[in-house]
């Protein structure tokens, strides 16, 4: 057993998924391109109603899912800090936002950052409702090479990622400073690979997947 799945099995800690934000006009053409990319197919993910944002998602191996993200002209997406991480990185250009680690307790997270989660949920638009806990996305925007972090309440059935796909998550690089890494728990560095580089730019820059036609690097 490697060490990625040491801690899946014994911390309850893994990669759920890598959020991409863009303009809500874009959206159509940054899913086209990336699901061509890769092989994989973008369903509607619906609205997410607290945080003023739309999502597409595609679902991938090992528990976890892309997910295109767009801030709606509404004003919780100015006021949530999602939204506003969201129309930042727009602002900046659009690319990608930011990673997403699931633990199966955010307790001991709650209890690191010294502050409770909130709440989230998401209403696709067969109506159904997805519910979580999340934690850290007000540091990803003075940070954004740091993850935040979900616990799903919604059951394994209706996680995004539930159909699978053969492409995976294989490492991501990351532009910043990675001793910031230093204020979550150690084991977190060690989720999923990453490659920390200093070519002016701040977040994660690219995203590496292992597809059945080789690797594939999305910026």
């Amino acid at each position: 057993m490697n060490r990625r799945e040491c801690l899946r099995q014994y911390l309850g800690m893994r990669l759920d998924h890598v959020s991409y934000a863009c303009a809500s006009g874009e959206i159509a053409d940054v899913v086209q391109r990336i699901g061509s990319d890769l092989g994989v197919t973008f369903i509607d993910g619906g609205r997410h109603p607290a945080f003023g944002t739309r999502n597409f998602t595609a679902a991938l191996g090992g528990g976890c899912y892309i997910e295109v993200v767009s801030a709606l002209d509404h004003p919780a997406a100015l006021k949530a800090f999602f939204g506003r991480a969201v129309h930042a990185r727009v602002d900046a250009g659009g690319g990608w936002l930011t990673w997403v680690v699931a633990v199966e307790d955010i307790r001991p997270i709650e209890e690191r950052l010294g502050r409770p989660s909130t709440s989230g949920s998401r209403i696709r638009p067969d109506g159904s409702q997805l519910r979580w806990k999340q934690i850290g996305v007000m540091d990803i925007i003075e940070s954004p090479g740091l993850p935040f972090f979900v616990e799903w309440e919604s059951p394994a059935s209706e996680h995004p990622s539930a159909s699978g796909a053969r492409v995976t998550v294989s490492s991501l690089v990351i532009a910043g400073d990675p001793h910031a890494m230093t204020s979550l728990p150690e084991p977190v560095a060690n989720v999923i690979p990453i490659e920390w580089v200093d070519d002016g730019s701040f977040g994660v820059s690219a995203v590496y997947f292992n597809t059945p036609h080789g690797s594939v690097r999305v910026d």
